[in-house]
């Protein structure tokens, strides 16, 4: 930092740490009010029922998932990067904080509550971190592909495990579940159920094309035909029933096991901003938007150390809960915050009132959103899509619904990844020949013997030197033989990585093995620094390291004991053709 004023270094970290400022959610709060007030609603009662589950599902209670459902709406709300993310708990993370709940309770088997929840405070100090390190970039190279599946995946889950619930029976806690259960539901319905239901899912299906007010979202609408239903004639079946109340238990973190507590706390981070960017994306493609990276997993980080302190299991960036906030209007963190602010009045004496909803209405809710978060773009084009992205596409999609999301992400980013290093080594271009036979001719032909032209061997790379195109270099240094000299032309490399440049070394090392010198023309600054590093132009002598290709054929005619004739060939001078010019 030497050199820079006070003031300036003070400006330049201002304008960093700007991009977190939760001003710049804020500012658009007043432009949809009305929408987003009645989405926010509309997606806490979504919201109600899975933060419960998700509660109980991670063994610490349905108040700690509540908890994190009002923390993620209202602090991404305010911090998160995308304006229509909604935060909460979500599946992966759930089942990734039961894990360490089991591996960590006590000895008379209560969970470690206080250890848990320090937990869940550092998870999201670490995404604080990251978010300041701005790593949030690198998940716009997550392929159409990946995204699509992933898509179509939560969608399928949705839609299977809503089927029982919009028969009557209880939603099953997996995907296999629920499909060996449905047969059986399906024979053994509750009429009253599927009246309920039936009738939710239609009023969200028609609703748009019948109302003439259009602020008023059609899941809402839905929720107070299924209930209205339910209560008029009174149906015997399953409610939202009554749920945990009261302030919360503060939890200050402590980190005085923090060697234990690391690993699995930036576990917990790496998903959130996983899951979380992922869902980003999703909103992205279905609002034409573009969320901040950055922002987001700062969001997310200050959620998580709220839920950390209240008592809450962690949060992410939650699909189904963003997707109904986009299907009802939501366009700004004031639906999120709202959600938030519904689920802590719920929280703080209000439940009651959500006791009456019937889940069989939520159900049809539910249904709606994993039909509409299926990606239909990329469905009729399926049978024409490119082998490497079908392959991707289905792999993800089959695992996200069989598996789970970190393993289906992982498998496709693989599948994409080895794809492109596989074209890029395709479409690498190289070529080796003597200079006697190369297609262009350059200024100093006619001076150099032919018998000296066939002792000069030229190998051309184009491209980036890297592992990706190390086999197809490979066969080509295998089959260069019969010279005394060597000239390697790195003009077109613009970079190189350490699996490229010991290639270049066993290409060097060959041809000393075979008593030839070696000369390289046209390296980069870039290029260089890297084969310095590695003390491989020590092999060569930085002596017949040249910027052009003429001054290497001069040296080389001077090492044969040839005579440059004052630097005039064909008309031109040696030293004046560039590297590009000279094939």
């Amino acid at each position: 930092m030497a050199g820079i004023s006070p003031t300036k270094l003070s400006e330049t970290v201002v304008r960093y740490l700007d991009d977190f400022n939760p001003w710049h959610n804020v500012r658009h709060f007043a432009q949809n009010v009305g929408n987003d007030i009645l989405s926010g609603l509309t997606v806490a009662v979504i919201a109600l029922p899975l933060a419960l589950a998700f509660g109980v599902a991670s063994g610490l209670g349905p108040e700690t998932g509540m908890w994190a459902a009002i923390c993620g709406g209202i602090f991404v709300g305010l911090f998160g990067g995308s304006k229509t993310g909604v935060s909460g708990p979500t599946g992966p993370k759930v089942v990734q904080l039961a894990a360490i709940v089991e591996l960590t309770r006590l000895a008379n088997g209560q969970a470690d509550l206080g250890f848990i929840f320090s937990l869940v405070f550092l998870s999201g100090l670490v995404c604080v971190g990251l978010a300041l390190l701005k790593v949030g970039r690198f998940i716009y190279y997550t392929p159409y592909s990946v995204v699509s599946g992933f898509m179509c995946g939560i969608g399928v889950i949705i839609v299977v495990l809503e089927i029982p619930a919009m028969l009557g029976f209880q939603t099953p806690s997996s995907v296999w579940e629920a499909i060996r259960q449905i047969p059986y539901d399906i024979l053994h319905e509750d009429p009253r159920a599927v009246i309920v239901s039936g009738a939710t899912f239609a009023t969200i299906v028609l609703w748009p094309r019948i109302s003439p007010v259009r602020w008023l979202p059609g899941p809402l609408i839905g929720l107070l035909v299924g209930t209205g239903i339910a209560a008029i004639f009174q149906f015997d079946i399953a409610y939202i029933g009554e749920m945990p109340t009261g302030l919360p238990k503060i939890y200050w973190p402590s980190f005085s096991r923090f060697d234990e507590m690391i690993g699995p706390a930036t576990a917990l981070a790496g998903l959130a901003i996983f899951d979380s960017l992922l869902t980003c994306l999703v909103a992205d493609n279905m609002t034409d938007d573009r969320h901040n990276s950055d922002r987001e997993i700062f969001g997310q980080g200050i959620a998580n150390m709220m839920c950390g302190l209240v008592g809450g299991v962690t949060t992410a960036t939650a699909t189904m809960r963003t997707v109904a906030n986009i299907k009802c209007g939501g366009r700004s963190g004031l639906a999120g915050l709202v959600h938030g602010v519904v689920l802590l009045a719920l929280m703080l004496g209000l439940a009651p009132f959500a006791s009456y909803i019937p889940i069989a209405c939520l159900a049809g809710i539910l249904l709606k959103i994993g039909i509409d978060i299926i990606d239909y773009r990329v469905l009729p084009v399926l049978h024409r899509m490119p082998f490497t992205d079908a392959l991707c596409f289905w792999a993800v999609l089959l695992l996200t619904v069989s598996v789970d999301l970190l393993v289906a992400m992982g498998v496709g980013v693989a599948i994409a990844f080895v794809r492109v290093i596989h074209e890029l080594g395709s479409l690498y271009e190289q070529d080796v020949v003597s200079v006697k036979q190369a297609k262009r001719q350059f200024p100093g032909d006619k001076v150099m013997p032919d018998e000296l032209k066939e002792r000069i061997l030229k190998l051309r790379l184009e491209g980036p030197l890297f592992f990706g195109v190390s086999d197809t270099l490979y066969r080509v240094a295998s089959s260069m033989n019969d010279y005394d000299y060597l000239m390697i032309r790195l003009h077109q490399v613009p970079m190189i990585d350490m699996s490229g440049a010991f290639l270049l070394d066993d290409i060097i090392d060959k041809a000393h093995a075979n008593g030839a010198i070696v000369v390289i023309t046209g390296l980069r600054p870039s290029t260089r620094r890297v084969l310095d590093k590695l003390k491989i132009l020590d092999k060569i002598g930085h002596d017949r390291c040249f910027e052009k290709f003429n001054d290497a054929m001069v040296w080389i005619e001077q090492c044969e004991g040839i005579p440059v004739t004052d630097g005039e060939v064909n008309g031109g001078a040696v030293t004046d053709v560039v590297e590009s010019g000279a094939s």
